[in-house]
């Protein structure tokens, strides 16, 4: 038996809808350069690999059979190829050359003199009939022609897989308008490794703060078998905040002193191989969205970027390749873009 549930609604005054995990988002460029994103936040800490990682290469795909030439070659999602690493870019382009001739297809890489910003990516790739791009390797979707002038639902259907599964959302769907569908078009597949789904309108994704504070304030959560002890020794309350019963520390506090308080608690549980997890948490949009996720029954949350509202959902089945679909009317126009989480049983 499926059951539906509204999580929340989201608009898109770009026309642009963007598909991504909402824990990456600290990894989007924006209107800037990718090449501006710190290494450090893909976990990259070698010198040699980051200088490689920064000074990465674009490229686009031309000749007559370009189109072709990309599907087939299969090493990224989208009609251009990103983010090959400085050292790569040799072999990268004589593997591209003898995969067209081993083919018959008449196509050629030619690299872009500055990279590709990914919300230029997004807004090219929707402009394209909508699909998936590469950023950093993660794929990410992007639909155009959504409806730019009112909100619209996010719905989500949940059916019961049995033991060992439980409930879990068979898939998540934006509703763009009602009217009988005459087709569905893969847009490709999300990648998630952080267990979430966002959907945001492009241009409010260039406002996205994903670790600084919007208000220079920040909390400090602590949980787990040694949680108990350590709120004796710290004097920490209950951290009091919907859906996180038994987590306890302290909010809104300026970001040094959160900081200074969960190095602290990590200090104290490191020496003695204590069992407790500790969480900074700076107020971000990042914050403030997972905040109202973890309150929330069906572990949705939304957050206001500009004139847009994005959302942000987990898909409770963790991790993986999530494949998206448009549905069109007879006339080609948009009815809804769906996340597909499993078949139903």
């Amino acid at each position: 038996m499926e059951e539906m549930f509204e999580l929340g609604t989201v608009s898109c005054p770009s026309g642009t809808l963007v598909l991504i995990d909402g824990g990456h988002l600290g990894l989007w460029s924006g209107n800037r350069s990718p090449a501006d994103i710190d290494p450090a936040a893909l976990g990259i800490e070698d010198a040699a690999m980051a200088a490689d990682v920064a000074g990465a290469i674009d490229f686009v795909v031309t000749g007559p059979d370009a189109s072709e030439a990309v599907l087939t070659f299969d090493r990224q999602p989208g009609s251009r190829l990103h983010d090959i690493p400085a050292s790569k870019t040799a072999e990268f382009e004589a593997a591209f050359a003898e995969h067209c001739r081993s083919v018959g297809l008449d196509a050629r890489l030619e690299a872009l003199p500055v990279r590709e910003a990914h919300a230029l990516r997004a807004i090219r790739t929707g402009e394209e009939g909508g699909g998936s791009f590469s950023m950093f390797g993660v794929p990410v979707v992007a639909v155009g022609g959504v409806p730019r002038d009112r909100p619209l639902p996010v719905l989500a259907t949940r059916v019961d897989y049995g033991d060992g599964v439980g409930e879990c959302w068979s898939e998540i769907s934006i509703r763009m308008s009602e009217g009988q569908v005459a087709s569905s078009v893969s847009l490709g597949d999300i990648g998630v490794d952080w267990a979430r789904v966002l959907f945001g309108d492009v241009d409010a994704l260039n406002l996205w703060q994903h670790d600084e504070p919007v208000d220079g304030l920040a909390d400090v959560a602590f949980w787990g078998a040694a949680a108990d002890e350590a709120a004796t020794t710290f004097a920490a309350p209950e951290l009091g905040e919907p859906g996180e019963d038994g987590v306890h520390g302290w909010t809104g506090l300026p970001v040094s002193e959160a900081m200074d308080r969960a190095l602290a608690l990590s200090r104290w549980k490191d020496e003695s191989g204590r069992r407790m997890a500790v969480d900074f948490r700076p107020h971000s949009h990042h914050w403030q969205i997972m905040r109202e996720v973890r309150a929330s029954p069906v572990e949705a949350g939304s957050v206001e970027l500009g004139d847009a509202r994005v959302l942000c959902a987990m898909t409770s089945w963790g991790d993986g390749f999530f494949p998206v679909t448009a549905e069109l009317d007879p006339s080609g126009d948009l009815l809804a873009v769906r996340v597909r989480f499993a078949d139903a049983p």
